[in-house]
């Protein structure tokens, strides 16, 4: 009677204690509070300045044809105090980058614009100048790239988390594992949504699958590069290599569909590695899809040039070894029943907080270092103005 009892007060804390757990869990698959608080950053010694004062400055500089300096447009990024002024300085980062010194925008310049419109709810500012780059000089490090990301994927906007990762992908900045592990993580959360792609949107996607899980030696990060490699591929048998390469960090040699199926044969060959059945069902509907193409035809109206010919012709070939080699992964159980997005989550918690440390340590010796050189160049500065004013009075 009495243990009967104290189960039925037990049983609400057991149930709760599992909602509390999952929910951490769930969590957990993002980054951590202490990983995106400015604390470090903003603990930095202020440069306190007056923007009306630095606008007319610069104002005059440019005026007069004299380039701006990067401390001048540094100090006025790191003074921003609300969103309309996110937005004035739009303007003048676009006018630097358009200047004689433009090559020379510091690495916690842009640093700092991230986090202020992080801030100030103008993540679209930062999504905007980062996706044209040429025209701002938006060049993030991973760390910046992560609290980016991880911002809207909180917010679940994956789709604007994806145009991120495209970003990461085109810079080539897949060498921490917390940018590869929340890439993968924002691009099957999207492709879980059974999204619409344009062959320009399915090359993207493919390169960064690809490129993220290149460096992931598990089931989630094969997967990944099976199912980017495919949609490179049929992009290069419906429009050409010259589709797949251009202003994309891609090797410029055809087969992109015999580097999936080599996906597929390291994996027969790799213990402890599975490929997603989902994605292996992906593939085989993409080889379906270009076989139905007649005559191997691509669908635009400028002809295929030889290579791609040939590498058409090879599409029969490259259906029947994708059967061959998905009865071997059957046969050795190298199939997995859960979906990329699940593989990426589990990989996600298992892995993230694991890298955050090393991640968070390096943060804090990058922003010593910024402070360092930032401190060299008021100095530099504060000489130039004396040395300038020495000669005027000589001159006088």
């Amino acid at each position: 009677m009495a243990a009967s009892i104290l189960q039925r007060f037990l049983s609400p804390v057991q149930t709760f204690t599992k909602c509390v757990n999952y929910r951490l869990i769930a969590r957990r698959c993002l980054l951590s509070p202490a990983y995106t608080d400015p604390a470090v950053w903003e603990q930095r010694p202020r440069d306190a300045q007056d923007l009306g004062q630095l606008a007319s400055l610069m104002d005059r500089t440019y005026e007069r044809k004299f380039p701006v300096s990067s401390l001048v447009i540094a100090r006025f990024i790191d003074n921003l105090s609300s969103k309309e002024e996110v937005d004035q300085a739009q303007y003048y980062l676009h006018k630097f980058r358009h200047s004689p010194n433009c090559w020379y925008l510091r690495d916690w310049t842009t640093h700092s614009w991230i986090r202020h419109c992080l801030k100030y709810g103008a993540r679209d500012k930062a999504l905007y100048t980062l996706k044209n780059k040429v025209q701002f000089g938006m060049f993030p490090d991973d760390f910046t790239f992560n609290l980016l990301i991880d911002s809207f994927i909180k917010d679940k906007d994956f789709k604007g988390a994806c145009s991120l990762v495209e970003e990461v992908m085109l810079q080539e900045s897949f060498e921490r594992i917390s940018t590869q592990i929340l890439s993968l993580y924002a691009l099957s959360k999207y492709l879980a949504s059974k999204p619409e792609l344009s062959w320009q949107e399915e090359r993207n996607m493919g390169a960064s699958l690809m490129l993220a899980g290149l460096k992931q030696e598990n089931s989630a990060g094969f997967s990944a590069r099976l199912l980017g490699s495919a949609l490179i591929g049929k992009v290069e048998l419906s429009r050409g290599i010259h589709a797949v390469f251009h202003e994309m960090p891609l090797i410029w040699t055809s087969g992109y569909l015999g580097r999936a199926l080599a996906v597929m044969d390291a994996v027969c060959d790799f213990r402890d590695v599975k490929l997603s059945e989902e994605v292996l069902d992906h593939v085989e509907k993409i080889l379906q899809d270009l076989s139905v193409i007649s005559d191997g035809q691509n669908v635009t109206e400028t002809p295929l040039e030889e290579e791609d010919e040939l590498e058409t012709q090879k599409l029969p070939e490259y259906i029947n070894r994708f059967k061959e080699l998905k009865e071997r992964l059957v046969s050795q159980h190298k199939m997995d029943s859960r979906s990329l997005e699940s593989l990426v989550s589990a990989l996600t918690q298992q892995t993230l907080a694991a890298c955050e440390d090393a991640d968070m340590a390096e943060y804090q010796q990058t922003v010593s270092n910024w402070e360092t050189e930032r401190q060299q160049l008021i100095q530099r500065e504060r000489e130039t103005k004396e040395k300038n004013q020495k000669e005027r009075l000589s001159k006088q």
